[in-house]
């Protein structure tokens, strides 16, 4: 089957809590300036699964969603130069690149930003479960393709952390501390680890603690110890330089407050939770210690370049961060398995893989 003549693609949906479909829809025509993506794998991110659970509903139904993506361009508008057929890539924002913002390198605050995500039928989301994507040019990376497609997937996470990581401006001979040792916790310790920073690990499950600790990381088990105290103890009892809290969580807050550094502390509230946390801080904290609390979200593009390097570099390593896989027929059961806690990311196969660990054949 020439794949350039598809009429219609399948994707995965979410219909309402608790429930994953696949539904089937007509292909998009390719504009001048876009190019069309063959998926294979689509990582079920947090906000993916905590709608499933129920926690995110105010995201609306039916929800196409899924932004952590990777593929094979198979097509190229009349325009588009910079890529071919073939490139392995992973999926980035989609952004109309002439409002106030994209001119100022935001571009996740893209003004007509959330109209990409508004589909025939009345679906929502990025459409990141789907067999195909017709996307502009300037909304893919190209990835080694020594990656997995699953690892490649890791794109778009590792974009906030990149984010995440220079608003925190981590600094070599920093004493950083990232509270939970999940998906996010471990790429962004991974990424403060690559800015020379000395990295502290809290967590109280066990299969987290052991990833961690595989990582070659300093790790604390909350269980048996006091994480304020061991992080005095680190630091000669001055406390950590910043805290990246990447557990949605009261008790995270703070933790984060007590275990930073009197003068000068930042800690960047990388985690969301619902119903949200108390942040456990009053403003004469932040005052009187001259500290800095910190938010962040999304990616822009240069947090999507800067990714990709570290992804194909291999800088970092997200292969102890894929809990399994299952085809997008089994979607279902894929968000059973992502919602699962104490799980990493489950990956949604939509194509055969092929031979080997990456993508392309030699």
């Amino acid at each position: 089957m020439d794949e350039k003549q598809i009429e219609k693609f399948r994707f995965g949906v979410l219909t309402s809590k608790g429930h994953a479909e696949v539904h089937e829809m007509r292909l998009p025509k390719l504009s001048e300036h876009q190019v069309l993506v063959k998926q294979l794998a689509c990582n079920i991110c947090t906000a993916d699964y905590g709608q499933w659970l129920g926690l995110r509903e105010h995201q609306g139904y039916p929800m196409a969603g899924g932004h952590e993506g990777a593929g094979i361009i198979i097509e190229t508008g009349d325009k588009v130069v910079e890529l071919l057929p073939g490139d392995f890539v992973a999926i980035s924002n989609n952004y109309c690149g002439e409002c106030e913002y994209c001119r100022r390198g935001e571009e996740s605050q893209c003004v007509i930003r959330s109209s990409y995500d508004l589909h025939e039928g009345g679906y929502k989301g990025r459409m990141g479960f789907a067999e195909y994507q017709v996307r502009n040019a300037t909304a893919v990376v190209k990835m080694n393709p020594k990656l997995s497609p699953s690892e490649a997937a890791f794109l778009e996470p590792l974009a906030t952390v990149a984010k995440g990581i220079g608003k925190l401006n981590v600094r070599p001979q920093d004493t950083v501390a990232v509270i939970g040792a999940g998906t996010m916790g471990l790429l962004n310790a991974q990424a403060a680890r690559a800015c020379g920073a000395r990295v502290i690990v809290t967590e109280m499950m066990e299969k987290k603690i052991t990833t961690a600790r595989d990582m070659g990381f300093e790790v604390v088990d909350v269980r048996k110890n006091d994480p304020v105290k061991i992080a005095k103890q680190f630091t000669d009892g001055r406390g950590v330089d910043a805290v990246i809290v990447a557990a949605g969580a009261t008790k995270a807050n703070e933790q984060a407050a007590a275990m930073l550094k009197h003068f000068d502390g930042r800690i960047l509230m990388f985690a969301a939770a619902y119903p949200p946390p108390k942040l456990g801080i009053t403003s004469n904290d932040i005052h009187y210690r001259r500290m800095e609390i910190l938010g962040t979200y999304l990616g822009d593009t240069k947090d999507f370049l800067e990714a990709a390097r570290m992804l194909n570099q291999a800088v970092v390593d997200v292969k102890p961060l894929i809990e399994k896989s299952h085809p997008l027929d089994e979607i279902q059961k894929a968000f059973e398995e992502a919602a699962k806690p104490g799980n990493y990311r489950v990956s949604v196969l939509l194509h055969d893989q092929g031979g080997g660990e990456g993508t392309c054949s030699e």
